[in-house]
């Protein structure tokens, strides 16, 4: 192993039969930038599998790994901040906008932020949606409320406290998709409004869309898919939304989808009502 400035440089002779001249052909130079200095690996001669000698040089200016995320030198300059107990943290930009993955995707990523009592249908337009999305060509990913709780929130109880952080981390989670460019989907009870709109603050203006499942409590009991209502009436769950936990509607939502007994549309049917939303918004185009 040789030295070469700051960096070493592995004897490459015992991978001969990796066919590296076929990588590197004869008379060929693959060059690493790397801030300030440039390395230039050296094609072998006709039939050798052996890498050249490694030759370092000044490189210019210019000749940095990319303008946008900055190199090794040392000379720019960052600003180190603290972040909630997060201490010298640093913002490292990238060189790929969320714009440039929306082009990429033919798409705007956003979050649309799905909330109802428990039985409401959630879930259930969740999936909805996200297939009508992927028959349309376009990319989504569901954050359930339940799923969650699996791995990212599975320390978490459903006491007031944790229902705070549970619906804080989802909101983070979810903001990292819609930078992605991906049209998320959350879909969880998540019942205290101040929570909500922690979570609509973390993105951009318009971006965080709020779908109320407007069920009563009534109609949600009598469906009670999981029998959650019915252990809770035996007083076997403790804090459950909507019997002895309050469900604080929103007051200003971009989509309420009111269902009663009798008349309650389809889930394609309701799913079609936020993608037509999504469609005048323009978030399903670039």
């Amino acid at each position: 192993m040789t030295a070469v400035g700051n960096f070493r440089m592995l004897n490459l002779s015992k991978f001969s039969d990796l066919g590296l001249s076929d990588v590197l052909p004869s008379k060929s130079t693959a060059v690493l930038h790397t801030g300030g200095k440039k390395l230039s690996i050296c094609g072998g001669g006709a039939g050798s599998r052996v890498l050249g000698p490694v030759k370092v040089m000044e490189a210019s200016t210019g000749d940095v790994l990319t303008k946008n995320c900055g190199s090794f030198s040392g000379k720019n300059k960052v600003e180190i901040t603290t972040v909630g107990d997060s201490s010298n943290i640093v913002w490292h930009k990238s060189s790929v906008e969320k714009s440039d993955r929306e082009e990429l995707l033919n798409q705007k990523g956003c979050v649309i932020w799905i909330t109802g009592l428990s039985g409401s249908g959630k879930s259930t337009l969740a999936c909805a949606l996200s297939h009508a999305l992927h028959a349309r060509g376009k990319l989504s990913y569901i954050l359930d409320g339940d799923n969650c709780r699996r791995g990212l929130n599975s320390d978490l109880s459903f006491k007031a406290e944790d229902r705070a952080e549970n619906i804080r981390r989802i909101g983070e989670v979810a903001k990292l998709f819609a930078d992605s460019g991906v049209i998320c989907i959350a879909s969880l009870i998540s019942p205290y409004r101040k929570d909500r709109d922690a979570c609509r603050a973390l993105l951009p203006g318009g971006d965080f869309i709020e779908v109320y499942m407007d069920v009563s409590l009534q109609l949600c009991e009598t469906r009670d898919p999981k029998g959650l209502y019915k252990l809770a009436r035996a007083g076997k769950i403790k804090g459950f939304t909507g019997v002895d936990d309050p469900y604080e509607p929103p007051l200003n939502s971009e989509i309420v989808l009111s269902q009663r007994e009798k008349m309650c549309d389809s889930p394609s049917a309701l799913a079609e009502i936020v993608i037509s939303y999504l469609e005048r918004k323009g978030y399903l185009e670039a």
